[in-house]
């Protein structure tokens, strides 16, 4: 917004002129809905292929690719925003790109990070803001925490970090084999649960995400604060399968029960994900974002969101992709007695 308070390194806290950067994820086509719903002024930088998930008419769609900082300045110009939304930055090096484009320009960058960033294993829960961050198993976490100390170096005050849990929506299928999974429940067939399936995980629907992700956005208390948004009723795995079979119209899902650090040895693929985040309870105190966001309560369930999931898949053939790889490292692993495994 030319002229706008982000000239000045301030932000307002009514309707906001927002930037995001990316804007059709899981998270971000969310926050975007949101942010349009409740008055904001919304701009997506696109890099113009075609969108993972449609944006409402409201949004203004600039073409530009992040990665390609003179195709940024040559969509946006000289045009300032009062905040700033990044849901692709996984380095400190994108980070210094954004300051090279926006720092001065905005008077709110926000920073997606991840709550695997936290201390895994957590010594104690719940888990909160000021949990140490310290992830030794997964790389993409160790560089999320890399940005986190990098921001107030080429941000100054004006940011705010957010770290979301595990999300989802309609299309998403948050259990490892995906689709495969299901197809394999529908059969009768077995399925990997890592662990004795009791750890508890906390997964959060996006809508209830964005409700605290845009309460955030303009507020001057969020500045130099960082803040994970996820609901406060942790599952098993064990809850999280039996949700998604029974929504699948199977009733009694035939579930094994695999140490992770097995799992990882057999499909290397799934580990960092899996021994780096998954295999760990994690359980979160949101007071501090309840605090700023009185509207933010979370209200959709996974036994609701489950169906959500089966039906988006269901009403397209297309959707339902089953991997014959993924089917054979499964049924290896269904395979193995867990008593036998090392925990």
């Amino acid at each position: 917004m030319d002229g706008s308070a982000a000239h000045h390194g301030t932000i307002v806290a009514s309707m906001a002129n927002l930037l995001y950067i990316g804007g059709t994820g899981t998270i971000s086509a969310a926050a975007v809905r949101r942010s349009v719903a409740v008055g904001h002024q919304v701009t997506v930088l696109n890099r113009g292929q075609s969108l993972t998930r449609s944006l409402p008419d409201e949004v203004e769609v600039v073409s530009g690719d992040i990665r390609d900082p003179q195709s940024v300045r040559d969509a946006l110009g000289e045009r300032s925003f009062d905040v700033v939304l990044d849901f692709v930055a996984y380095t400190p090096e994108h980070i210094d790109t954004d300051a090279d484009l926006f720092a001065g320009r905005t008077g709110q960058y926000v920073f997606i990070s991840s709550a695997s960033a936290y201390q895994t294993p957590p010594d104690r829960l719940p888990v909160t803001e000021e949990t140490p961050l310290d992830n030794p198993f997964w790389e993409y976490s160790r560089n999320k925490i890399a940005c986190e100390e990098r921001i107030p170096e080429v941000f100054g005050n004006a940011w705010t970090i957010i770290r979301p849990s595990h999300t989802y929506d309609e299309t998403s299928m948050p259990v490892e084999g995906r689709w495969t999974v299901i197809d394999r429940m529908r059969r009768g067939r077995p399925v990997v649960v890592h662990g004795d399936g009791t750890s508890l995980w906390t997964i959060t629907h996006t809508d209830d995400v964005a409700v605290g992700l845009v309460g955030l956005l303009g507020n001057p208390a969020a500045l130099g604060e960082a803040f994970h948004i996820t609901n406060d009723d942790p599952l098993t795995w064990n809850q999280i399968y039996t949700h998604l079979a029974r929504a699948a119209g199977v009733a009694s899902p035939d579930l094994v029960h695999v140490a992770s650090a097995t799992i990882a040895g057999v499909h290397p693929a799934w580990g960092p994900g899996l021994v780096g985040d998954k295999a760990h309870s994690m359980v979160f105190d949101n007071t501090k974002v309840a605090a700023l966001v009185p509207e933010f309560a979370p209200s959709v369930d996974f036994a609701e969101g489950a169906r959500q999931i089966i039906a988006w898949h269901d009403a397209d053939p297309a959707r339902q992709v089953v991997d014959p790889e993924i089917d054979v490292v499964i049924e290896r692993l269904c395979r193995v007695p867990f008593a036998a495994l090392e925990a």
